[in-house]
């Protein structure tokens, strides 16, 4: 059994101001479920806000629960991508065209899609507006919104239309992840720079992921020692969790990898192939970094239909409860994924594990009895650390080590590699999206059983 899930990200629109969900899509196999056009109000006992990871397998699991005529989920975008294998395209070693599939054969069957953006929510009256001008009454409500990608945040970078020439890329967006491979392929000499940026951030470890690729691909092709790769994070540490960043230390030092601790991208000029970064131990000061290739991970921000809403924090991100994901204010309103305020790495691991806990609240809350499952936190990141090994990081709340299998998953192994590149995909869609994975919580037990 595998532990977790990759990630899904979708297309929407515009470059500079993309929603992107917490993952995945979902099972439609008919057109004739969905609705583009305004119409009259309508009813439904639960309604799906969002069609990534977190927003399908719900809608899955609330259609066996109560029925598919008496499910919605609202999704604008009409293709859906498999986020987790863009850290591969970038690198060269998966093509994106195998990453996307259209979202009518994701929603489950049944169910109604409404093929619109969230206008507003409104918690007091029970409602939902979409973009197309239907308004949508619910008597449970599922938020599922992902959050938000910010390029326009950094100086420069919104202005840049030919990121090729530049020799910049991203890997968190299908506009721009293939210009990462350009990028790397057309290296010659002198600094690979990749960012992390100073606000939380989905799929953590994929900045780095890409970092460790790219010092692979430059060795595999003789250009390493005319190369300086340079990894330019926020964070004060290399990653969250001490055992994981004790052997992912050792790896950028046996591998001659440069770490600037934090360390902010809030400028690009791409006419002169500078970077800027500002220290935030440092007020003011800045360094500018020269580049032959740039990798950027995009500042990232609460959705803002939830942000805009009666359901958000004080930060924008909406206010659930940490351990049963209940809506603190609105007992009818449930959050799953990037959009809530879960103290814990924003994957799809975690929505995977979330999925089943929360199902199992909104079944107590059906039956007015009070939720007694507990999401401890549990998520994971799959650290590609070259073409064939990835260290498998799996951890709860308090960023303590939540390991699947009885072996130290600080190592980097090729077992975890396939894990990821070959038998997670095949999970996540026929898995989780079906409302059939809930994380890996009783292989855990059984794996490690009579094991302390």
């Amino acid at each position: 059994m595998v532990p977790i899930i990759a990630r899904v990200v979708h297309r929407q629109p515009a470059l500079w101001m993309q929603c992107h969900r917490t993952a995945g899509i979902g099972i439609c196999h008919r057109h004739t479920s969905s609705s583009s056009h305004a119409s009259s109000k309508e009813h439904y006992k639960v309604i799906v806000l969002g069609g990534g990871s977190g927003g399908i397998t719900m809608s899955a699991r609330m259609k066996r629960k109560l029925g598919a005529e008496n499910v919605a989920v609202v999704e604008p975008s009409e293709m859906h991508y498999y986020q987790p294998i863009w850290t591969l395209v970038g690198a060269g070693a998966k093509g994106v065209a195998s990453s996307g599939r259209p979202t009518a054969s994701v929603v489950p069957s049944g169910v109604k899609w409404v093929r619109s953006r969230v206008q507003e929510i409104n918690p007091d009256t029970n409602t939902v507006r979409t973009g197309n001008g239907m308004e949508i009454s619910y008597q449970y409500l599922i938020v599922a919104l992902g959050l938000q990608l910010h390029y326009e945040k950094i100086k420069g970078l919104p202005e840049i239309e030919d990121w090729v020439k530049f020799k910049i890329g991203s890997n968190y967006s299908v506009q721009t992840v293939e210009k990462t491979w350009s990028a790397l392929q057309n290296f010659k000499e002198g600094n690979a720079v990749f960012s992390f940026p100073n606000t939380p951030v989905k799929c953590a470890g994929a900045p780095q992921k890409i970092m460790y690729l790219t010092d692979a691909y430059l060795r595999k092709t003789g250009k390493r020692a005319k190369a300086n790769v340079v990894y330019n994070t926020s964070l004060p540490v290399l990653f969250g969790v001490k055992k994981y960043a004790d052997a992912l230390w050792e790896i950028v030092k046996s591998r001659d990898i440069q770490v600037n601790l934090r360390q902010n991208l809030i400028e690009v000029r791409a006419d002169k192939q500078e970077a800027v970064f500002e220290n935030l131990d440092n007020p003011g000061e800045t360094k500018v970094f020269e580049y032959e290739m740039l990798h950027v991970t995009p500042p990232m921000g609460p959705n803002p239909v939830v942000k805009g809403s009666l359901l958000a924090d004080e930060a924008g991100w909406l206010d659930v409860n940490k351990e049963t994901l209940q809506h603190n204010k609105y007992p009818n309103v449930f959050g799953i994924g990037d959009c809530t305020n879960l103290p814990t790495s924003k994957t799809a691991a975690a929505v995977a594990a979330q999925s089943s806990i929360l199902d199992r609240t909104i079944s107590q809350v059906l039956k007015n009895e009070k939720p007694d499952r507990k999401y401890d936190g549990y998520t994971s990141c799959p650290l590609v650390t070259n073409y064939n090994t990835v260290i498998l990081a799996e951890f709860d709340y308090s960023g303590q080590p939540l390991e699947t299998f009885p072996i130290d998953q600080s190592k980097e192994r090729w077992t975890m590699y396939h894990m990821k590149a070959d038998v997670m995909p095949h999970l996540y869609w026929h898995g989780l999206l079906k409302g059939f994975w809930g994380g890996p919580g009783p292989y855990r037990k059984i794996m490690h059983l009579g094991m302390k």
